[in-house]
């Protein structure tokens, strides 16, 4: 019998993505709570720039997006803040989106498989993503739902499951 697999990839919906920064731009301009702010959010080439007149703007702008995010079906761990910077008048956040398995994380990912994975399953890092083999499906199974309870930063999808 042939070895089953999957990848664990970390992916985001860029479109999904794009929508939910479109919503979260509608509401910041229609609120009242943020007429006359300055607040904004858009695009800027791959990150997405935050500017409003003052710190807490900012940080309402970011939850507002955050809300979106999730609505939409993307996981705020893929969502990189940095820290919000003062530039003559107005604060600024840039924020980028994660995507693919880096190797410090394909690392880990890797060892918790060796370690507390069934005995047949193996793994190997391809590029920014990881293939899972095993003999076994049920066992590819138990190592899906043991990287899903696993406590990473990244979030992780488990595609071409064969």
């Amino acid at each position: 019998m042939a070895d089953s697999s999957f990848d664990v990839v970390s992916k985001v919906d860029r479109q999904e993505a794009d929508n939910a920064l479109n919503q979260a731009r509608k509401e910041i301009e229609q609120r009242y709570d943020f007429k006359n702010t300055g607040a904004s959010i858009a695009w800027s080439g791959d990150s997405i720039v935050i500017t409003a007149n003052s710190e807490d703007r900012v940080a309402a702008v970011l939850d507002v997006f955050q809300s979106k995010l999730i609505k939409r079906g993307i996981s705020l761990k893929s969502l990189d803040s940095g820290e919000t910077a003062q530039s003559g008048k107005e604060y600024k956040l840039s924020s980028t989106l994660k995507e693919g398995i880096d190797q410090e994380h394909a690392k880990k990912i890797g060892k918790l498989i060796r370690d507390e994975a069934p005995k047949t399953v193996k793994s190997q890092v391809q590029g920014d993503e990881l293939r899972v083999t095993s003999k076994s499906r049920d066992d590819l199974q138990e190592t899906i739902a043991l990287l899903k309870k696993a406590d990473l930063d990244l979030d992780l999808q488990f595609i071409n499951f064969r």
